[in-house]
């Protein structure tokens, strides 16, 4: 599998409420026209950033980041994650959410490790 994680970071005076619609619509886009054999998409998940910044996890000397949201995409390649975000019935749905926003920037990263806590009984 494959990640793709796009922050999100909306105009002054936008608010979530006022992206809520257009990002709900691209999200169930993403899901029901390019879900499995359709399109690769497997999964995904949005976030808002809590505000949190970990002491423990943290090195640098900046302790602080902007509001901002992440959209996390899991897909079985780039290649089905490229060719579906330049299908005409994404760029719509994307298009709308992109007049709210200052800057959106999507990384893609190759899976390495996954666990989950091992059975103790």
């Amino acid at each position: 599998a494959t990640m793709l994680r796009n922050t999100v970071k909306l105009k002054p005076g936008v608010s979530m409420d006022d992206v809520e619609l257009a990002l709900g619509e691209m999200c169930n886009v993403v899901k029901d026209t390019y879900g499995g054999d359709k399109g690769g998409f497997i999964a995904g998940q949005v976030f808002k950033f809590s505000g949190f910044v970990s002491e423990q996890g943290s090195l640098n000397a900046t302790r602080s980041a902007d509001e901002h949201y992440v959209i996390v995409t899991y897909w079985r390649s780039f290649a089905e994650h490229e060719r579906s975000h330049a299908d005409a019935t994404f760029t719509n749905k994307f298009e709308a959410l992109a007049k709210m926003c200052s800057e959106t920037k999507e990384l893609g990263y190759d899976m390495l490790w996954q666990g989950e806590p091992e059975d103790q009984g």
